[in-house]
């Protein structure tokens, strides 16, 4: 499993927000290139790129997104308000190699179809959950849908890899949901990439073993900013993880 940090992009800066909540943003620098330099200089072997910019305003940002992933050699995905086919390929064009679709998948299906038979293997579905059922329009509107039924019907589309956040632990530092992501993974039989939560690196280690399911990525932001554990150690803990086995 590898950890991939979070650079989410909100106006030109680096921000990170608590469950969703644009009022309570904190900002971590003012270079999302810089950050991403970092990152890749302490060993990401990816990273995970959010506009917010396209997810809370409806603006897409091509641009800033295309300059963060031209600053780094390493793999870059993006998500956040990706909804239409013109978009996708914006983004594509400025070099993300992973397109991470969320709200999509449930108003606009087909787009996430196409974009899967367009690209194989470079396109995710985001499965955001709050008490097991999906949430949609930036983690405001509450579906019927559960999570597992999501993942389901997106593997009918040939698509091969979620990311699951509970919404509820997104920002808080509270630990992931194990047990969500553990259904995730064994139910609807998907690679996972597991948001939302992580906050030591114990936390990591509990996500490790869930590997074998399909569980090969972890997403952290606020922990690695706020100095919970470096990306060093991440990836030290991990190793030693894959060492025992």
């Amino acid at each position: 499993m590898i950890v991939v940090p979070a650079i989410d992009i909100r106006h030109g800066q680096v921000v990170r927000l608590r469950q969703g909540r644009s009022e309570e943003q904190t900002t971590y620098g003012h270079d999302p290139a810089e950050a991403a330099r970092r990152w890749e200089a302490e060993g990401a072997e990816r990273l995970h790129l959010v506009d917010l910019d396209a997810a809370i305003d409806g603006e897409p940002q091509p641009g800033a997104v295309g300059a963060v992933i031209s600053a780094v050699g390493i793999p870059v995905e993006i998500g956040g308000g990706l909804r239409s086919m013109e978009t996708a390929r914006r983004y594509r064009e400025v070099g993300a190699e992973r397109l991470i679709f969320g709200t999509a998948a449930v108003t606009h299906p087909e787009v996430v179809e196409e974009a899967s038979g367009l690209w194989p293997g470079a396109v995710a579905v985001a499965i955001d959950a709050r008490r097991g059922r999906v949430t949609v329009a930036g983690w405001k509107e509450d579906t019927a849908l559960s999570a597992l039924e999501l993942g389901e019907r997106v593997k009918a589309w040939g698509i091969e890899r979620v990311q699951y956040t509970d919404v509820s632990r997104d920002g808080t530092l509270d630990g992931p949901n194990l047990d969500a992501i553990a259904e995730m993974a064994r139910g609807a039989s998907l690679r996972v990439t597991a948001a939302g939560g992580v906050s030591t690196l114990d936390d990591l280690v509990r996500l490790a073993a869930l590997e074998e399911l399909g569980v090969d990525e972890a997403i952290s932001g606020k922990a690695l900013y706020d100095g919970c554990f470096t990306l060093a150690e991440a990836r030290a803990t991990l190793a030693g993880v894959e060492g025992e086995r």
